[in-house]
């Protein structure tokens, strides 16, 4: 495998550890400028529950500027510290259009190794000045060189962003994994994230898994939500893809760990209009709904799989009585019969991936034929259920479903394949030739030129062999780069067939967003309309189904406001929802 170069964007290296009187300290530091401030970044490096876990990596942001921390439990004797002493050495990034924190992850974790081992070598567990001397030339390496940091913050199209950039150490290549964990209510938390909520993600230690899933869920939405014009302001008009543009030009705030130092924080974040999407160990979080939109509790996730995270969406108390009192409740939420269609596509690809080698230890059911694992496949027959008398009612209630656009979210056939729904057998990806990565294996070229999709500004276009077909085998393991490597052929096929399921699960929720926003175009009065902007667009059922959504979902319902609200230009949509429009819809009329 072809060496990557080091990245060049750390603005700061610092190590936190946990006093026992003085609590959580950041107790050395080295920075690119004496102006940058560092303060309450001990919280996100050291956050409650980690003393539960020997080793664990933390994600987070300090005022738009990303970091990760590589967290450490050493046992000692030292009076005062209970058995244990607590520490965590991070790096800062400066901003740029793509940080990626996780490029330095494997590097941290050599580093902090070296010097914790010289010091239990020496049996002294404070170092001095002198054992951060391998710190210091960490930072020489990889700080700030360049204003355009070298390059190590360019947004150039998935492809790059997988095939070029470390494509082992990438979030995104877990995006199977979460799908297969949220199961169909990964859609919902597709569509808050698509309409800029406030997404907060409660876990129990190691938090790691949590903080990647924060950046993969904001990679399904990352190539709508950014401003093409201002990460390539050379391209030309005719080249960028039309479409509605955003209020915001950056995708998600990415906040990664949170702990309660984070409250006003939080408030301030989400008033930005951005949304945010965070993880935390603090349950109290539980008590305070106001804070958030969507509350992910992966605390319910067994490890058996035999449950599944909890969804919970924060509703106003329109009674509320006292002001001292609470203005939100918890209300529990999953996803919607709308989202059948779209979850059939990729369950499609997810059971192609895992037919061709592409399981998890992390997300695949348990292959010991046991009590629990029957609840597995039964909670899966019971879906396949409901997924059978959703769409059946669809067809019969809803006929217009089928065919009513030339976009497509399926990658089947291609587009004219549009609004069909496919519940049994094998369907293409694209084009399935043996030897092409699909049936046997990956194919022997290279696919380093592949694209995900035609908006992947800056990326090379894309070759026969697209990167919506050919399925491998994955890492099996939730470690990001494993501590024996197998052989290079081999390791080549796993980071190949992983990278393109990724890829076409990319193209699939990017192309739905596509057609979502073309039909919420088609809505709106066009610019020489002589309508006022103060005056909201009222939505019928009918034009609810035209979106792909259903009229009796009060979650489609918001989420439609979402999307005109980020992306109508300031014109408001009312989406109508009277007992006389729904008949309408029901009876056909």
């Amino acid at each position: 495998m072809a060496k990557v170069d080091v990245p060049q964007d750390l603005v700061a290296v610092f190590h936190a550890s946990f006093h026992p009187t003085k609590g959580n300290v950041i107790d050395w530091c080295i920075k690119a400028s004496d102006e940058l401030s560092l303060e309450n970044l001990e919280f996100s490096a050291l956050p409650s529950g980690l003393h539960l876990v020997d080793e664990d990596v933390v994600y987070f942001d300090k005022d738009g500027q990303h970091g990760v921390c590589v967290f450490r439990r050493r046992k000692t004797t030292e009076h005062g510290q209970r058995g244990f002493r607590l520490s965590s050495l991070g790096v800062l990034l400066a901003k740029s259009d793509r940080p990626r924190p996780w490029r330095h992850t494997s590097a941290l974790k050599n580093l902090i190794t070296i010097i914790y081992s010289k010091l239990e070598f020496s049996g002294i567990l404070e170092p001095t000045e002198e054992d951060w001397e391998p710190a210091k030339q960490f930072f020489e390496e990889r700080k700030v060189k360049r204003a355009d940091l070298g390059g190590a913050g360019v947004w150039d199209g998935w492809s790059h962003d997988l095939y070029s950039l470390d494509p082992l150490l990438n979030p995104t290549l877990h995006l199977t994994h979460l799908l297969r964990i949220l199961g169909p209510s990964s859609l919902t938390l597709y569509k808050h994230v698509l309409g800029r909520r406030r997404i907060l993600i409660l876990t129990l230690p190691p938090v790691e898994a949590a903080c990647v899933l924060c950046h993969v869920a904001a990679d399904l939405c990352f190539e709508e939500q950014v401003d093409y014009t201002s990460l390539h302001p050379g391209s030309s008009p005719d080249v960028l893809p039309r479409r509605l543009k955003g209020k915001s030009r950056q995708g998600i705030s990415v906040l990664g760990m949170v702990t309660l130092n984070d409250l006003d924080r939080l408030v301030q974040e989400g008033q930005t209009g951005r949304g945010w999407i965070a993880c935390t160990t603090d349950a109290i979080y539980l008590e305070k709904p106001s804070c958030y939109d969507l509350l992910i509790n992966l605390t319910t996730l067994s490890p058996n799989k035999s449950t599944r995270p909890t969804f919970h969406v924060s509703k106003p108390i329109l009674d509320a009585t006292s002001s001292r009192g609470p203005t939100h409740r918890l209300s529990t939420i999953r996803f919607a019969w709308s989202d059948v269609r779209l979850w059939n596509e990729v369950d499609r690809l997810l059971q192609l991936d895992a037919e061709n080698g592409g399981s998890h230890t992390c997300c695949a059911p348990p292959t010991t034929a046991d009590a629990k694992s029957k609840l597995v496949t039964t909670w899966t027959d019971a879906w396949r259920v409901y997924e059978d008398v959703c769409i059946m009612c669809a067809g019969l209630w809803m006929g217009s479903w089928r065919n009513n656009s030339v976009m497509s979210y399926s990658s089947a056939n291609g587009s004219g394949n549009w609004g069909s729904v496919r519940l049994e057998g094998d369907d293409d990806l694209t084009m399935r030739t043996v030897g092409a990565g699909i049936e046997g294996g990956p194919s022997a070229q290279p696919k380093k030129s592949s694209a995900m999709s035609t908006k992947s500004v800056g990326s090379p276009p894309a070759t026969p062999r697209s990167s919506r077909h050919g399925k491998g085998r994955q890492e099996p393991s939730n470690n990001f780069v494993p501590e024996t490597s197998p052989p290079e052929d081999t390791t080549c096929d796993r980071s190949d067939g992983q990278t393109l399921t990724t890829l076409a699960l990319l193209q699939t929720f990017h192309a739905h967003t596509c057609f979502q926003l073309s039909q919420l175009e088609a809505l709106l009065p066009s610019q020489s309309s002589s309508s006022s902007s103060s005056e909201p667009i009222y939505l019928s059922p009918k034009d609810v189904l035209s979106f792909e959504l259903g009229p009796w979902s009060s979650l489609d319902a918001r989420y439609l406001e979402w999307l005109a609200e980020e992306y109508a230009g300031g014109q408001r949509v009312v989406v109508r929802r009277g007992w006389r429009d729904m008949l309408g819809v029901l009876f056909g009329y």
